[in-house]
C-alpha cells in the first residue's frame, strides 16, 4: 500500500481531472516558458491556461522543486 501524496503532488489527481492533461504535459509547459520566477509562472499559468490558483502553485512549486534537485 502506497502513502498518500503530499505537497503538492496531493493536487495532481484532481488536476489531471478538472483539465484533461497528465501531469507531465503541464510540467513540460512549465519549463518551456522563457518565465522562471514562481508567481510569473503561476500567474502565467492561470491567465493563459486557466487554472485555479492553487492548482497552478501546485504544479510550479512541484516542476521548480524538480529542477532544482537536478
Amino acid at each position: 500500500m502506497t502513502a498518500p501524496a503530499k505537497g503538492p503532488a496531493s493536487y495532481f489527481p484532481s488536476i489531471e481531472k478538472k483539465y484533461g492533461r497528465p501531469i507531465t504535459d503541464w510540467k513540460d509547459l512549465i519549463r518551456s516558458s522563457p518565465l522562471t520566477k514562481h508567481m510569473e509562472l503561476v500567474s502565467w499559468l492561470k491567465s493563459e491556461h486557466g487554472l485555479g490558483h492553487g492548482h497552478a502553485n501546485a504544479l510550479v512549486a512541484h516542476t521548480l522543486a524538480e529542477d532544482s534537485g537536478k
